[in-house]
């Protein structure tokens, strides 16, 4: 497809668009020029819709209307701060939680104790290990003729010797698995296994 050339000083245009002018084309007669819309006045101001009945023009809500604030809510202007917690010593108001990381009130140390941060025994108050009871009795009792038990808790020199007596024949490994499991036996560093 070619296109025709466009003669300076003329618009493009195409024969099957309608109106198309140029030389070789007809003048379209079209339609007549379209006046146009006049030019909007605008509105004054107050005009709409008329108040309703019973109600002066212009009246809005008086300030301070409505229902009044509920328990715990600050009365109408108290200007409460941006949201921080309440400092020491302060409880927060009847009904609602504490503010996030701080202790509930009469429920020990917190959410996050750095000394113990796999918990706490809830009666001797002893920090627990980050080793399982449970992953640490199994793996003595499946494979407790390489020591892994008692690999995975920290203790090398009882592991060793398991290793070298095949765990005592297989019956000291079971004996052993049993012994984590059940009993209190305690990590490397000397901390309680976790259930």
């Amino acid at each position: 497809m070619t296109t025709p050339e466009k003669p300076d000083g003329q618009p493009w245009s195409y024969p099957d668009q309608p109106g198309a002018t140029g030389p070789g084309y007809p003048q379209d007669p079209g339609y007549p020029q379209d006046p146009g819309y006049p030019q909007d006045p605008g509105y004054p101001p107050g005009a709409g819709y008329p108040p309703g009945a019973g109600y002066p023009p212009g009246a809005g809500y008086p300030p301070g209307s409505g229902y009044p604030p509920g328990p715990g809510y600050p009365p109408p202007g108290y200007q409460t701060g941006p949201g921080y917690p309440p400092g020491p010593g302060y409880q927060a108001a009847p009904g609602y939680p504490p503010a996030p990381g701080y202790p509930v009130p009469g429920y020990g140390q917190g959410p996050y104790d750095p000394a113990a941060p796999f918990g706490r025994h809830p009666v001797t108050g002893e920090p627990y290990s980050d080793k399982q009871k449970l992953v640490a009795g199994l793996l003595q009792i499946f494979l407790g003729g390489f020591g892994a038990g008692r690999w995975y808790l920290g203790d090398t020199g009882i592991a060793l010797a398991q290793l070298f007596t095949c765990g005592g024949l297989g019956i000291w490994a079971l004996i052993d698995g049993i012994m984590i499991l059940t009993g209190n036996v305690r990590d490397s560093q000397g901390r309680l296994l976790r259930d």
